[in-house]
């Protein structure tokens, strides 16, 4: 039987844990449908990203949603240097600590791979808090998430994941079978609930007209090759700087070297006049240009997940993603221009954008919230918190699908 399939032994309350505005859009729709169980209360831990000004000051949207705010954990650095990344961490843990001591959460819900949600699960670990970690098993070769992701998978008791493909690696990492659940990602449940701007209402809220389709670019750093960020952006603006279709800039994580790219999409935007840079979107926001954009270029998870929903043309730029099953909408490039430019061209054509039509996402269903609630509802807190160490058998059924 499965971890899940257990009667709540009593009402419990769900600690989630955000620290940027990308989490918090795909923690959407768990939220809402745990604040509409009876048997489930819930709080947040705030941190990283949404606390700094420099980002948006993104918590706000969080107050606007009316969920009730536990902690906020102020760690981010001005800095984006290894060490100070380092630093954040440590400084995160801390504080994560603290927070535990003060009130300890019934059960951790965690999502993804970034530094602050790593250092939660840390901070987490000595007072034996379950923790219920989502979009684990994944693998992004270009990122030192992919080691952070992995970590957390090492310290959760629980596991809902994307795909089969991912399930079946947790649970070659020593998860037993009957804690890893396929739920399919929760971003395209977000996607389904999310009213979209109408392109006055975006161009009111963000001061970008959509008359014309553009192109969405979202590029991060590539974690494991810091030192090359700069020759990265720089290539692909270079592309840019050709192309006559109007250009919105999604500003990248804080991450080693954001700040780099941060810096040469002012400058670009400053002398290219059909260009534009948004802080933060939002969920909303962003959804409502992936509906009316062109084509959507750079390294983002969303652009492997989300996009396929509306069908978009993506350039997913060299390795941060490699490792993500790619749906069809999506077009591998190298970091040179001239690869750039071809698979951006590809992208533009309206007989690539004709073929997407009735695409499928491996990513899921749209249904992953429910199926996670479920989970968070049922599981017996007591018996998950030992964590035996999975030997074998191994095989495809023997992970339990949600």
């Amino acid at each position: 039987m499965s971890a899940a399939s257990q009667q709540p032994v009593q009402a419990r309350t769900i600690t989630a844990v955000t620290g940027a505005r990308s989490d918090y859009g795909i923690l959407r729709p768990i939220l809402r449908r745990i604040a509409e169980e009876p048997t489930l209360g819930l709080d947040l831990m705030v941190t990283g990203m949404h606390l700094s000004p420099a980002f948006g000051l993104t918590v706000r949207g969080i107050e606007a949603d009316g969920y009730p705010i536990r902690d906020r954990i102020d760690c981010l650095l001005a800095a984006d240097t290894p060490q100070a990344i380092a630093h954040a961490m440590g400084l995160t843990v801390l504080g994560f600590s603290q927070a535990f001591a003060r009130q300890m959460p019934d059960v951790l819900l965690l999502l993804g791979d970034r530094t602050e949600t790593l250092a939660a699960a840390v901070a987490a670990l000595p007072f034996r808090i379950p923790i219920v970690h989502v979009h684990g098993g994944e693998v992004t070769e270009g990122a030192i998430d992919d080691a952070a992701r992995h970590c957390i998978t090492k310290l959760a008791h629980l596991h809902c994941v994307s795909t089969g493909e991912f399930g079946d690696r947790v649970i070659r990492m020593g998860e037993l079978p009957e804690r890893v659940h396929v739920t399919g990602a929760p971003g395209l449940d977000a996607i389904h609930e999310t009213p979209l701007f109408t392109p006055a209402e975006f161009e009111r809220e963000f001061g970008v007209p959509l008359d014309e389709p553009p192109i969405v670019v979202t590029f991060h750093p590539v974690t494991r090759e810091f030192e090359k960020t700069e020759r990265y952006i720089t290539s692909l603006l270079d592309v840019l700087a050709t192309i006559p279709q109007p250009i919105v800039f999604t500003y990248p994580n804080a991450d080693t070297n954001g700040r780099v790219i941060i810096e040469a999409i002012d400058r670009f935007v400053r002398v290219t006049p059909r260009a534009r840079a948004v802080v933060s979107l939002g969920s909303r926001g962003y959804f409502t240009l992936m509906r009316h954009a062109a084509a959507m270029v750079g390294n983002s998870s969303s652009g492997l997940i989300e996009a396929a929903a509306f069908e978009l043309p993506v350039v997913n730029i060299g390795t941060r993603q490699a490792g993500r099953p790619q749906p069809r909408n999506v077009i591998q490039s190298g970091y040179d221009t001239v690869s750039i430019q071809e698979s951006l061209h590809r992208a533009l054509d309206i007989v690539f954008r004709a073929s997407l039509a009735g695409l499928v996402n491996p990513y899921g269903d749209g249904q992953a919230a429910w199926r996670i609630v479920e989970i968070l509802r049922q599981v017996d807190l007591e018996r998950i918190i030992r964590k035996p160490f999975y030997d074998g058998p191994f095989s495809q059924e023997s992970r339990h699908a949600a």
